[in-house]
């Protein structure tokens, strides 16, 4: 059974499910920051998914890096699976523009993380979701965060 390993449960919300991966948003707000994580038990890496998985997961990813291009209008979009911190699987999915804080440094360790206020939460939430309408995305039962 999948579960959400602790520390991106803490440190994240969780918006919905794609066919595999949740879609989760980082609670730092110095960066449009959403993850990917495939709801599947004991995967850590990519090559552990089956072919149509992996191939799932890179449509997921696709997808949701358009929406997020179309949504901030990024500089660049880094896309990246690490797991050294946290060895489930997940991909994030950071918005980075040559004004923010780490620009052009990768964002690990450059600031402390920055919480979001309500508003910014609000819309971010909304902005990505309403992009995500009618693509195979389904939010979470329940409430949102924000």
């Amino acid at each position: 059974m999948f579960e959400l390993h602790p520390v991106l449960a803490a440190d994240s919300w969780y918006l919905g499910d794609f066919p595999l991966s949740a879609l989760l948003l980082s609670k730092d707000a110095n960066y449009p920051w959403f993850i990917l994580v495939p709801r599947q038990p004991g995967v850590e890496e990519i090559y552990q998914l089956g072919e149509q998985q992996r191939a799932q997961l890179l449509e997921e990813s696709c997808l949701l890096a358009e929406v997020l291009q179309q949504v901030f209008q990024a500089d660049k979009l880094n896309i990246a699976a690490l797991g050294n911190v946290v060895p489930q699987l997940h991909l994030h999915h950071i918005v980075r523009f040559n004004n923010d804080v780490a620009w052009p440094r990768p964002i690990w360790g450059v600031v402390p993380p920055l919480d979001y206020s309500e508003s910014q939460l609000n819309q971010s939430i909304e902005l990505v979701l309403g992009a995500l309408s009618g693509q195979g995305f389904r939010v979470l039962d329940g409430d949102l965060p924000g």
